[in-house]
């Protein structure tokens, strides 16, 4: 990778006067207008800067998001569409909230356009009707968990949604959604490209478990490990309470395990987190079950949690389903916990109660909690200022406390992972005590 690579794209010369510099005055002052040269660096540590100046190698960095002075389109003129893809996450109402009250307010734009139910609602032969959005339409949506404009999954012809913005005479398109739906807006901008149209796709990133690469943080990641902070905390009074009780609670975490992670710290109550990026043995001297049954000899009693990707291998069928999104579906590692840790106990006569848990639907259509919700209204805000500016496929995100812009394409090249050598990972060993490795060999 080289410092080009993290170029975001523009559509042309930005030759408009900003409304917010034709509007600022003593009364309504604007803070700082941001320059494309300003930049975010990826490593911000000293080392890595000894290492550039020693090399002269330039370091990789990121383009700051922020207000532009002068914007590609011209506010009057400009017609704008969003659209929600993919599962539900807190923060969804947030983002289209805010993305509607910036363009209205603040640039002035009347013509908002909400897509219905997805990429779907862009293709012609579902007839989902499209919503002529306002902010007093929007005034209240925050207050509730999921998307107020529906969403969808799966693959929709490029070339037809495309078609759709043409009929509709879009100018920019938001899309908010995570992995999969970051690759379509990619797809979607290509086409545009093809076609020589001056048409901005802006992504905001949309993932509840915190796993798109290059992104410190995503919205609803906040909010889903404090809900599940007071769940796992009455699941560990069931478990206190009974003798050799073991609750077994299931989070979010396709590939990634940071909700699961970031609850066990937040509680300090767990005793077992068991995560995609790490693989285990149930049987054997230093299985998890051996470990488990001496957790109960000296504590009498045992907390769980388990990232919805842990443990796939071992599950006796190699076959693999995907969802409509191309997404591998996992099997219910919750359930094969819960029945495996019962035939042990059973075999071998302990005592034993054991309840199973999984909140993660009542996590996923959960509203914001307020810090998840200060921060979607600032990522809505820097995706209209890079969007009218005439930045396009381009993600917004957020790095070394920065809000930053960066392709898509580097986004969506790799799923972000727990590094099991770094601070997280052993900060979460430390507050649980579990076996740095429950495998055998």
């Amino acid at each position: 990778m080289s410092y080009t690579d993290y170029l975001v794209k523009n559509l042309g010369k930005a030759n408009v006067v900003s409304p917010l510099k034709q509007g600022a005055s003593i009364d309504r002052p604007v803070y700082k207008f941001v320059e494309d040269n300003e930049r975010i660096l990826y490593d911000a540590s000293l080392d890595h800067f000894n290492h550039c100046k020693e090399t002269g190698e330039v370091p990789i960095s990121f383009e700051k998001a922020g207000p532009k002075e002068n914007i590609f389109f011209e506010p009057a003129k400009t017609k704008v569409a969003i659209v929600t893809c993919g599962g539900l996450c807190p923060g969804v109402n947030n983002v289209i909230r805010s993305l509607v009250n910036q363009l209205h307010y603040r640039y002035g734009i009347n013509r908002i356009l909400g897509i219905r139910y997805g990429y779907e609602g862009l293709v012609s032969k579902y007839n989902h009707p499209v919503i002529e959005m306002t902010s007093r339409m929007v005034r209240d949506i925050h207050l509730s968990g999921g998307t107020f404009l529906g969403t969808s999954r799966g693959h929709q012809d490029v070339s037809e949604m495309v078609d759709t913005l043409e009929i509709l005479n879009v100018n920019i398109l938001f899309c908010i959604g995570g992995d999969g739906t970051l690759r379509g807006a990619h797809a979607i901008h290509e086409e545009i490209a093809k076609r020589n149209l001056k048409i901005a796709v802006a992504g905001i990133p949309k993932t509840i478990d915190n796993d798109i690469d290059l992104i410190q943080k995503s919205f609803g990641f906040e909010t889903a490990f404090s809900i599940a902070n007071d769940i796992i905390r009455n699941a560990h009074n069931e478990a206190f309470s009974a003798n050799n009780g073991v609750a077994l609670v299931k989070l979010m975490g396709r590939d990634s395990g940071f909700i699961a992670a970031s609850a066990a710290l937040a509680i300090q109550e767990v005793n077992f987190v068991l995560i995609p990026e790490i693989s285990f043995e149930l049987h054997g001297p230093k299985g998890f079950m051996n470990v488990l049954r001496k957790r109960l000899d000296d504590r009498h009693h045992a907390v769980i949690v388990v990232a919805e990707g842990a443990g796939q291998d071992l599950f006796e069928s190699s076959e693999t389903e995907l969802d409509a999104s191309g997404n591998i579906k996992h099997k219910d590692i919750g359930l094969f916990l819960k029945e495996k840790i019962k035939e042990e106990f059973n075999s071998i006569g302990i005592p034993y109660t054991i309840k199973y848990i999984d909140p993660s639907y009542i996590i996923r259509s959960a509203p914001a909690n307020p810090n998840d919700s200060k921060f979607c209204n600032l990522l809505a805000q820097n995706a209209v200022h890079a969007a009218l500016s005439g930045k396009t496929d381009f993600v917004v995100g957020y790095w070394n406390d920065g809000f930053t812009l960066l392709p898509i394409s580097m986004a969506v090249a790799k799923r972000k992972k727990i590094d099991v050598k770094g601070e997280l990972w052993w900060n979460v060993l430390e507050a649980t005590g579990q076996p740095i490795s429950m495998k055998n060999s």
